[in-house]
Order: structure tokens, then sequence, then C-alpha cells
């Protein structure tokens, strides 16, 4: 039985090494998982600090996403969490993990929920640059 172990949206620091074991299950012979780190530039300029604002429909859409990933037969399970508020450099913003029995299959899946996840989930990036300019990205 394949199964959406965790989906959520959270202001909380996330945690992948938790998202792995989450997905583990004693058919899977692979987990395969993908932090979205909070980095220091973008575009050639320096980040100063970041804020992810949501739609109130983001938990939805996140759930749905990681439902449509754990349909695949190949899913034995899916753990994927978003923040928003917030965010300092290092921090995680995107945590997902999938358990299947063989390698090829979690990487695929994997790339496939964090794919998904940007194209689809409603929430907004507003990054605040070092020379103090600001900018605004959405996804989708």
């Amino acid at each position: 039985m394949n199964r959406v172990v965790l989906a959520e949206l959270t202001t909380e620091p996330l945690d992948v090494a938790a998202h792995e074991a989450a997905v583990a299950d004693p058919r899977a012979g692979a987990v395969v998982s993908f932090a979205g780190v909070v980095r220091d530039h973008d575009h050639g300029r320096s980040v100063d600090a970041l804020t992810y604002e949501s739609h109130p429909s983001a938990a939805e859409v996140l759930r749905e996403v990681a439902q449509e990933l754990a349909d695949d037969p190949d899913v034995y399970a899916v753990a994927v969490s978003h923040r928003y508020g917030p965010l300092k450099i290092g921090d995680v913003a995107l945590a997902a993990a999938v358990s299947t029995a063989h390698r090829a299959a979690a990487f695929t899946a994997c790339a496939r929920l964090v794919d998904l996840v940007k194209q689809r989930l409603p929430i907004w990036k507003h990054q605040t640059f070092t020379d103090g300019t600001d900018e605004w990205v959405n996804c989708p």
C-alpha cells in the first residue's frame, strides 16, 4: 500500500532525516531525499533575508502533489514539507523524501516530487538583497 506519510506547510524548521525516517518501508531498497536550502545569493546578487508567503490553498495543493506521487506504483511512501514565513541563510525551505524498491525509481520519484511542488505550490518568495533592493518571485 503506497502512502503519503507527511505533506505539510509549516513555520517550524524542517528535518530532512525525519522525512527519510517517515518513508521507511521494509519493501524499500532505496530512500531518496532532497533539501531545498536558502542560499546567500541569487542571480549574482547577495541575499540578506528571505520570506515565503503562502496562499490559503497551499496546504491542500501540497497534499494533492504528494498523493499524486504516492499513486505511482513504484513509490512506497512520500513525505514533503515546505516552510513559510521568514527564513535564514542555510535553513531548509523544502524537505522531501520517497521510498521505492530500487534507486533509479527513487531518484526519479523524488525529482518529480520536487519539480511538481515548484510548479504547483502557490507560494511566493520575497528576497531582500544586501544592496537594499528586493524582489518577489512567484511559484507558479
